[in-house]
């Protein structure tokens, strides 16, 4: 499966994960919670959920569930990308947030450090993109059987690797951010699937971060906005 909403354990496939160490601090840092949503900044390092092998349990849904059984996933982050992720608390929630996520009702913005400058103060990349079946969990461009994939991106400032930018994601297709980037001639620094050499070694993770979420409230249909900076 690979759009935003993937399958349980989908990035494990990753031989990396044969050595999974995810960061024990801090263990489950809670941004927010009421009685049907609870909002988390996860780290670099952690997955979103569990994934199939026992060693690879270790996941913020995991970690939710012990003190919070009810929680249901309504969407998930990569493993290495850090920042805001939503639970749903009951049944009627994560049904009506998954409605929002499909209509694309629901906002969100990243905080990437790229390296090198991208070709313009602010832009929008529309390439498709489609799963490289023989390197899993890797996406690529394909212009033919790819599907549709929209990202706009803004630039913060520039520093000593390149560019800080703000990227929103119009679509949802897994690692879209990634590919795109590498596209752009900008790949983001510390990502070990589309980065080249120099850019990768730039950082020790990767540094793209999830900095913004904006829905409707399940219950109340009141607009609610979470933001989280990026520690880099």
């Amino acid at each position: 499966m690979c759009a935003t909403f993937r399958a349980l354990g989908d990035e494990p496939t990753d031989m990396t994960l044969l050595h999974y160490t995810p960061p024990m601090q801090p263990y489950l840092s809670v941004l927010y919670r009421d009685d049907d949503i609870v909002v988390l900044n996860k780290p670099s390092g952690l997955l979103s959920v569990p994934g199939k092998e026992p060693h690879h349990y270790d996941s913020s849904y995991s970690r939710l569930l012990l003190v919070l059984p009810t929680a249901r996933v309504v969407h998930r982050l990569d493993m290495a990308t850090s920042g805001i992720l939503l639970f749903a608390l009951n049944k009627t929630a994560q049904a009506n947030i998954q409605r929002q996520f499909e209509r694309r009702s629901v906002h969100k913005t990243y905080r990437a450090q790229v390296y090198g400058q991208p070709p313009a103060q602010a832009g929008y990349i529309d390439l498709p993109l489609r799963c490289d079946w023989p390197n899993r969990p890797r996406q690529m461009i394909d212009l033919v059987q790819g599907k549709s994939a929209q990202t706009a991106y803004r630039l913060l400032h520039t520093n000593s690797l390149g560019a800080l930018l703000e990227l929103t994601p119009i679509s949802g297709r897994s690692h879209q951010l990634r590919v795109h980037m590498q596209a752009l001639g900008t790949p983001i620094c510390g990502d070990k699937f589309y980065a080249d050499a120099a850019a990768f070694a730039a950082a020790p993770r990767l540094l793209l971060h999830a900095e913004s979420l904006q829905l409707s409230h399940p219950s109340s249909d009141r607009p609610m906005v979470f933001h989280c900076p990026a520690e880099f």
